[in-house]
């Protein structure tokens, strides 16, 4: 499947959420599994955003969980489209995190998420 790159890539969309015990494991850190639905939601609405309709997630690629993320951080969810092909986009995903105290914030998680554009019958449909 033949991508093109974006020069620049599309707007940045961000979504945020206060990491709370429901959202965590027994240490007492964000699920990784939380995560990854963080990641994907944040994805699908980018990818939403460009393709002026709806979405479905296809593949997701390399995410990497570098720093863990406690109970009472803020996460914030960045993502972009940086590719796009006849039907697909392909959504760069930063996970950050912010310490309780405010004092900084740090990038967490990272991935690479694949969405294809649909039309309402769930068929692919070009971008």
């Amino acid at each position: 499947m033949s991508r093109r790159r974006l020069d620049p890539p599309g707007p940045t969309t961000v979504l945020g959420l206060l990491v709370r015990p429901p959202h965590a494991n027994q240490h007492g850190t964000l699920f990784g599994g939380e995560a990854l639905r963080l990641m994907d939601e944040a994805s699908a609405v980018a990818a939403a955003r460009y393709a002026k309709g709806l979405v479905v997630t296809a593949h997701v690629d390399a995410v990497d969980f570098t720093h863990p993320i406690p109970v009472g951080s803020f996460v914030e969810t960045r993502a972009r489209v940086v590719a796009v092909g006849r039907s697909s986009m392909e959504v760069e995903v930063e996970l950050w995190a912010e310490d309780r105290a405010g004092e900084g914030s740090h990038l967490a998680t990272v991935g690479r998420f694949t969405l294809v554009a649909v039309d309402g019958t769930g068929s692919p449909r070009p971008l």
